[in-house]
């Protein structure tokens, strides 16, 4: 490979890597995510955003408990969480989704 084309190759790496691309990837797309959920579930007793994918953005795992979702059932709770992550979820490969009510104890 010449110089040209590892520089290159280097450039767009860092690209994907950094998130430079457009697409917060790692620390950053947990923090705009756990954001963004904070805002729609204010009441929320945790919510834990976490980039299962080593970094890169392609896959993660979203873990929210709050009483907003009393009286909805599994579909409805992640359907809620979809909705509200749903520009996010577009530039990701995969989000798994783990919701539930406070322990009543």
């Amino acid at each position: 490979m010449n110089r040209v084309n590892e520089s290159t190759t280097l450039q767009l790496l860092s690209k994907v890597w950094s998130g430079q691309s457009g697409v917060l990837a790692g620390k950053q797309a947990e923090e705009k995510m756990t954001s963004i959920l904070r805002n729609k579930f204010p009441k929320a007793q945790t919510i834990e955003v976490n980039d299962i994918s080593g970094g890169c953005g392609a896959m993660f795992e979203v873990n929210v408990i709050t009483c907003e979702f009393d009286g909805l059932s599994t579909v409805k709770q992640h359907r809620l969480i979809n909705d509200t992550l749903k520009n996010e979820i577009k530039d990701m490969h995969g989000i798994r989704i783990s919701t539930g009510l406070p322990d009543s104890s």
